[in-house]
């Protein structure tokens, strides 16, 4: 169980770095993505690819750039992030 969780967080570390350079860097390809955040050129495509499915990126030409959705997913993914740790401190207080 514990390593389902742990594997899906890291996953989802790579989706929002990858995120955070397009945003800043936008529009950019998979090799200089590959090159800032340090992750292999196939990993940068398979988050790009799950990032445009869910509509936060769109390519183009020159690269991939974030839609105006994305600035409002992280948002929302940062106050979900708050809640499920208030939820995850509070089960490890009753594991005490």
């Amino acid at each position: 169980m514990l390593s389902n969780l742990r594997r899906e967080l890291e996953l989802l570390e790579r989706h929002v770095t990858v995120l955070d350079l397009v945003l800043k860097n936008g529009p950019v390809g998979i090799i200089k993505l590959s090159s800032m955040s340090g992750l292999p050129q196939h990993k940068v495509r398979y988050s790009l690819r799950v990032l445009e499915h869910r509509g936060l990126i769109m390519p183009s030409q020159k690269g991939a750039l974030a839609t105006r959705k994305a600035e409002g997913y992280k948002r929302k993914l940062y106050a979900e992030g708050v809640s499920i740790r208030e939820g995850f401190e509070a089960l490890l207080e009753r594991m005490q």
